[in-house]
């Protein structure tokens, strides 16, 4: 099998799910939202030429919790009351390519993290890349031959640019205090060694006034 020796090709994806609340448990079953977990490239590109399908593990309790979808888009939509961890695996067009799992806590309900300005149902999405490290031959054309999507464009709910340029403000911010303490403490070290070589002088100079009566 041929490889790309030295290569490798990244591709950014999302991932995530959407949960929208029924207002109220439906009789039947008790089900109190409906949800879709989702994988999808962040950038708007077909992911179908590289990969080849997903398959999305549900809880036990759901008829046929093995989800085979082997086109765009990636993703399953359900109804249900309570979270679980979904299993996520991503197989590649070319059967060689070792597949991707990925395990995704499914979120229901709001937290500081999963809400979004302005909008009443629920959204949590995780960036993440797909690093293919010297591919096959087959896999490198697969990889580099996707086509750009026009007529079903994929869009983020999060803004993953400006979560970006938050974070390195955040990381930026953080590295400023970490200097300046690290200065301070610097300065305050530098001050008690001074202080302690002062102190250890007068006892010497203490000492050497103490012999010098012992002995007269």
């Amino acid at each position: 099998m041929l490889v790309s020796v030295g290569v490798t090709v990244v591709k950014p994806i999302v991932y995530g799910n959407i949960a929208k609340h029924f207002g109220k448990k439906r009789e039947e079953d008790g089900h109190t939202h409906q949800w879709t977990v989702i994988v999808k490239p962040y950038n708007n590109e077909d992911m179908s030429s590289f990969v080849k399908k997903v398959i999305f593990k549900l809880h036990e309790s759901y008829t046929n919790p093995n989800r085979v979808v082997t086109k765009p888009p990636y993703e399953v939509t359900e109804t249900g009351w309570g979270e679980f961890e979904v299993v996520i695996k991503i197989h590649f067009q070319d059967p060689n390519e070792r597949p991707v799992t990925i395990y995704y806590p499914l979120k229901l309900f709001h937290t500081e993290s999963t809400a979004v300005l302005g909008k009443k149902h629920l959204v949590n999405e995780v960036y993440d890349e797909l690093v293919f490290h010297e591919p096959s031959a087959m896999m490198h054309q697969c990889l580099t031959n996707t086509k750009h999507l026009s007529l079903a464009v994929y869009k983020h709910e999060i803004d993953f640019e400006e979560k970006k340029k938050a974070t390195l403000v955040k990381i930026n911010t953080a590295k400023t205090k970490v200097r300046s303490e690290i200065t301070d403490l610097s300065n305050r070290l530098k001050e008690s060694r001074e202080m302690i070589q002062k102190m250890q002088q007068e006892v010497r100079v203490l000492e050497s006034t103490s012999n010098q009566s012992a002995g007269s």
